[in-house]
């Protein structure tokens, strides 16, 4: 049975925003592990924010807990070896996860992108936030944007199977892990329980769930849809079901980057606008910091949270991570959220002010950078339909 296709009962869910509060929770899920602790994440960094929660793994295996680490082979690939080796000196199991080939200048496979933790079969966070300094409130300098969500109940024995599977090089051999087993109907109020069903976009593995998820939730939609993106770059699929869900009257709100980390895709962004808001989708961009979120909630009902970021190199060159959480609660949180993160840290993008700060130099520029972006997605794209 494909178990990411069914939700499970019998679990809770808890949104968190990046910087403090997601270290503090993360230090403190640490600290509470008793006998396992996976960490899968595409950065991590020996920055204070790495140092700091290495030093607290580095605890947790002295008093016997195991713990095992898998970083994306290039993105975390300037981390110190002598970082690694005080890891794994104090018991801690570290690997990076390796794609098909690279050396200094290039690149070619899969990248590990999701950003999943799960201690003693029991909690897991799951969302965009990597271990660095810019996804923490630092002294000078407030985190990027950014959310996860703290599940306990029986979705976490899911995903640390698919943890110890990634562990294991995509498959199950006899990894040393003890597991406790927890009767989570006793632990788990009904009024706080909720369902959740874990999702995976992996080529190589035929998996394309999250992708699923979008389009069934914009099918689904009957009120609003809330999207946060830090790359929102829809694809021609994606862009038809968005413009067939404004035409039925589904309010739609788009959430993307105002400051970029990348600004070649923030200029590929910024061509799609006219198309978005010819088909009456909302737009805003986020001012405070870098965006890197993603995320969206439908009707107030269910979210889907994790790594994945909307466009073609999320759906088809990486290995990514949500959550589907059919909650009223939490959906009820995170429209809360997000609508607060509309008024009060965006600048909306109409027709109007769009065009007014349009010219043909910068829209000749958005041109060239979609068309770039397009051809390196296609890249990954080819290689990865004619590998598979």
């Amino acid at each position: 049975m494909n178990t990411s296709n069914h939700y499970t009962q019998l679990n809770s869910a808890k949104l968190i925003s990046g910087g403090h509060e997601y270290f503090d929770f993360l230090k403190k899920l640490i600290n509470g592990a008793k006998q396992t602790l996976h960490i899968q994440t595409y950065i991590f960094s020996d920055d204070y924010t790495g140092t700091m929660i290495a030093e607290q793994l580095i605890i947790a295996a002295k008093r016997n807990v195991q713990v095992f680490i898998i970083a994306d082979g290039v993105a975390s690939k300037s981390l110190n070896q002598n970082f690694i080796t005080s890891l794994e000196n104090a018991g801690v199991h570290f690997r990076f996860f390796e794609p098909l080939f690279k050396n200094k200048k290039y690149y070619l496979g899969r990248r590990l992108h999701h950003k999943i933790i799960t201690a003693d079969n029991r909690y897991a966070l799951v969302g965009g936030i990597n271990i660095a300094n810019r996804y923490n409130d630092m002294p000078k300098e407030k985190a990027w944007l950014d959310y996860a969500v703290v599940v306990e109940g029986e979705i976490v024995s899911q995903i640390n199977d698919y943890c110890r599977s990634v562990w294991d090089g995509f498959s199950f051999t006899d990894l040393p892990e003890k597991e406790i087993n927890y009767n989570f109907s006793d632990l788990i109020p009904h009024d706080n329980r909720c369902e959740i069903r874990m999702r995976r976009n992996d080529w190589m593995w035929h998996k394309n769930e999250i992708s699923s998820s979008y389009i069934e939730m914009l099918h689904q939609s009957k009120k609003e849809v809330i999207i946060l993106c830090s790359y929102f770059i829809p694809g021609k699929v994606i862009r038809r079901i968005l413009s067939h869900a404004a035409e039925r009257g589904v309010k739609i709100k788009v959430i993307t980057a105002g400051p970029s980390d990348v600004w070649i895709v923030k200029k590929a962004e910024r061509w799609l606008y006219d198309w978005l808001l010819r088909n009456k989708i909302e737009l805003y961009e986020y001012q405070n910091n870098v965006l890197h979120g993603k995320l969206a909630v439908c009707d107030q009902e269910w979210v889907t949270i994790g790594s994945y970021n909307i466009n073609n190199l999320s759906t088809y060159a990486s290995i990514e991570f949500n959550l589907d959480i059919k909650s009223n609660n939490l959906a009820k949180t995170v429209y809360d959220t997000m609508e607060n993160v509309i008024n009060q840290d965006c600048l909306p993008v109409t027709k109007e002010t769009h065009k007014k700060l349009n010219n043909p130099f910068k829209q000749f520029t958005r041109w060239i950078s979609y068309q770039l972006t397009r051809a390196t997605l296609k890249m990954f794209t080819f290689y990865f339909k004619q590998k598979h």
